[in-house]
């Protein structure tokens, strides 16, 4: 990394922020002579002037690259290898599979404290390890090295992760709710009603969070 007297101090915490949020209407810039974060969003006329400064400024910002939703997603993956216990690695992978994954993998962790301040932490250490490899790549001169220092890579390996595969080809929610037509096909029309009062008492009890999630598409 590129530690120099006459390098920028950048906000670290800002720069945390902009590089963990990947909404494709934000973007962020470092000021390399003040070292603030400048981020303007598409849809605020008030940040017009914003992007005139950094146009002017021509050589004196430079555009920072969150951290993608795929490469996100792998950090997820990659945490779940990291899962001892194999009830909550199966939910987890049942969860990350499809869309909204991103919301059920933090709602089926709301039920575990102590693994969701581990992935807090595990999810840390890879933003960091993001931030640091890009600053090198950049080769931003910098007054001073990032408080969180050189975090190591997690053993798990940054690979895609394995998931079930059902008899035709299909992905284990797929799987699961083939197999629960194929239940709810096969029961008597007498019992139709209490299974239909079932699953909506358990539709009822998903967090109104989680519904968000899947419609936004996260």
């Amino acid at each position: 990394m590129n530690i120099t007297p006459t390098g920028v101090k950048p906000d670290w915490a800002a720069l945390e922020t902009a590089f963990e949020h990947n909404a494709p209407d934000t973007h962020s810039y470092l000021d390399l002579e003040s070292g603030q974060v400048v981020t303007i969003v598409d849809s605020r006329p008030e940040d017009d002037e914003k992007r005139r400064i950094i146009r002017r400024g021509t050589g004196r910002y430079i555009h920072l690259d969150p951290a993608s939703s795929r490469e996100q997603y792998r950090w997820m993956e990659r945490f779940v290898m990291s899962v001892e216990d194999p009830a909550l690695k199966e939910r987890l992978i049942l969860a990350i599979d499809g869309k909204g994954a991103f919301r059920r993998f933090k709602d089926v962790l709301l039920s575990y404290p102590v693994e969701r301040d581990r992935w807090f932490a595990y999810r840390a250490n890879l933003l960091h390890l993001y931030i640091n490899g890009w600053l090198e790549a950049h080769d931003i001169p910098l007054a001073e090295p990032p408080p969180w220092g050189e975090p190591e890579e997690p053993p798990e390996p940054d690979v895609p992760l394995e998931k079930p595969i059902g008899q035709r080809g299909e992905g284990p929610t797929e799987t699961l709710r083939r197999t629960a037509h194929e239940v709810v096909d096969a029961l008597p029309a007498l019992e139709l009603p209490a299974a239909i009062a079932y699953l909506r008492f358990l539709t009822e009890r998903m967090p109104s969070s989680h519904l968000d999630g899947e419609q936004a598409g996260e």
